[in-house]
């Protein structure tokens, strides 16, 4: 990283994916900017707000991920903190690039559908603004663009295509990771900050997908900085009563570092770990690490996970002690993750459903969804084709099947935003192929409501493992 004197660089660093100081090569090339103005944001997106299925788990989660990093960010320089601004990115960043004197806009990479439309769209603003762009990988072990060319440009259906397109880039070796920074520049004054005098674009807000939970006030777009207008993470103006939450996982960077930290310790654990011995029906302690959504926010390092978890298992070998072998140990899960960033990569918003998809095999489910409008827009609504098909399924949703292990996992999902891969393979089963044969989509945005881990690439297991529907 550069040091000495500050150059006339004002960096905007956008936050997405990241939330976090350790290992963030996108922050780090921020950084080695030397800028005289450094200001991390967090720009809140109405698309998520509104248009994505998110529980008030996932909310409570994301929000402690930013709460803790602002926290960071305010322990390194105290005039600084993640600063959360209430509009869509592709409005608000333009007008920030203005007001703020803006020179570099830096993020990590994205290659979810939705993620990649905007980052472009962004991209071609920052063009016009003569906004200089900076974009670090970050999210996976490998770039899923590049892995998808080393597959001979298509999606990798097997851990086996992953492992054969990564030995390609590296020698099949994530980079190291990298330390977090021991200083941050100051933002702007509280003048210049402040954006009392933009003017706020309309936000659309229908439909929303999360209006069940949104039982109070909806005020988190009542002004750009927040209603107390100090960029404040939104927790009491999200219109949902984060009472609600109950899940006893929590976010943030620190969590994460500690709860890795008491895995690496476990040298047996993590030396022998495979994932097909583990078991849904232990809790304390848990089979599993219980990292998937720290992955998922950012708040860890997949890089860190890798290389930490890499260590132990070379310290075993050295003593010779039994060490499990991919893709069943602990880095094979990591890679089977990077498997599926790289199927969905080239195959963008068709990934997420049957019409359209170019590798998604058509089965004739009850509920399909609907084809997509005029507009080409698959807005999510289902055929009823069958009253029973539609009961059995929120049935199922609810965990009032009569099957006690479906039920039992059911409630454990809506309770904690979290249940173990078998069990998330024993419910998908029973409402696919396995007892209601109802389509995977109807699962799979059960899932997107309620899992913390939720990703939109890897979440489609639903399809892939347990309906045979590839």
């Amino acid at each position: 990283m550069k040091t000495g004197a500050a150059s006339n660089s004002v960096v905007l660093y956008w936050h997405r994916t990241d939330l976090r100081l350790h290992d963030s090569p996108a922050l780090h090339a921020a950084l080695a900017l030397n800028p005289s103005v450094f200001i991390p944001i967090w720009t809140w997106d109405q698309h998520y707000v509104y248009k994505a299925r998110v529980g008030p788990n996932r909310w409570k989660f994301l929000l402690e991920c930013q709460s803790d990093l602002s926290r960071a960010y305010t322990k390194l320089n105290p005039k600084q903190k993640l600063h959360v601004v209430r509009e869509g990115p592709q409005t608000i960043l333009p007008k920030l690039w203005e007001h703020w004197g803006v020179t570099h806009l830096v993020f990590e990479k994205d290659t979810d559908a939705y993620a990649r439309d905007r980052d472009n769209e962004v991209m071609r603003l920052a063009q016009k603004a003569g906004v200089e762009v900076i974009v670090k990988l970050g999210r996976t072990l490998f770039d899923p663009d590049e892995i998808v060319r080393k597959n001979n440009g298509k999606p990798t259906m097997s851990i086996t295509q992953l492992e054969k397109a990564a030995v390609k880039i590296n020698n099949g070796n994530p980079e190291k990771p990298l330390d977090p920074p021991k200083s941050i520049p100051d933002p702007w004054d509280d003048e210049r900050m402040d954006l009392s005098n933009l003017k706020r674009d309309s936000i659309d807000s229908q439909p929303d997908l999360n209006v069940e939970h949104r039982t109070k006030k909806d005020e988190q777009y009542s002004d750009l900085m927040g209603p107390t207008r100090d960029f404040a993470v939104p927790w009491q103006d999200i219109g949902i009563d984060l009472s609600q939450a109950k899940t006893p996982h929590r976010g943030g960077e620190q969590e994460a570092l500690r709860i890795l930290g008491e895995c690496i310790k476990n040298e047996d654990y993590i030396g022998r770990f495979e994932k097909p011995n583990t078991s849904p029906a232990d809790f304390e302690p848990q089979s599993t690490t219980l990292l998937s959504p720290h992955l998922h926010f950012g708040s860890l390092s997949v890089r860190k996970f890798w290389w930490d978890v890499q260590g132990v298992m070379e310290k075993q070998r050295k003593a010779k002690k039994p060490v499990s072998t991919v893709p069943t140990n602990l880095p094979g899960q990591l890679l089977f993750r990077d498997m599926y960033f790289a199927a969905q990569a080239p195959l963008g918003h068709s990934f997420s459903h049957t019409y359209g998809n170019e590798v998604a095999r058509f089965i004739d489910w009850h509920l399909q969804t609907n084809p997509p409008n005029q507009d080409g827009y698959i807005d999510g609504s289902y055929d009823v084709d069958s009253q029973e098909a539609e009961e059995w399924f929120q049935r199922w949703k609810d965990g009032r099947t009569g099957f006690p292990w479906i039920d039992a996992l059911m409630r454990q999902l809506r309770q904690e935003g979290w249940i173990h891969h078998l069990g998330r393979h024993s419910v998908a089963c029973f409402l696919t192929r396995g007892g209601c044969y109802v389509s995977w989509e109807r699962g799979a945005e059960v899932f997107e409501e309620l899992l913390i881990d939720r990703e939109s690439s890897s979440s489609k297991q639903f399809r892939r493992e347990l309906t045979k529907g590839w």
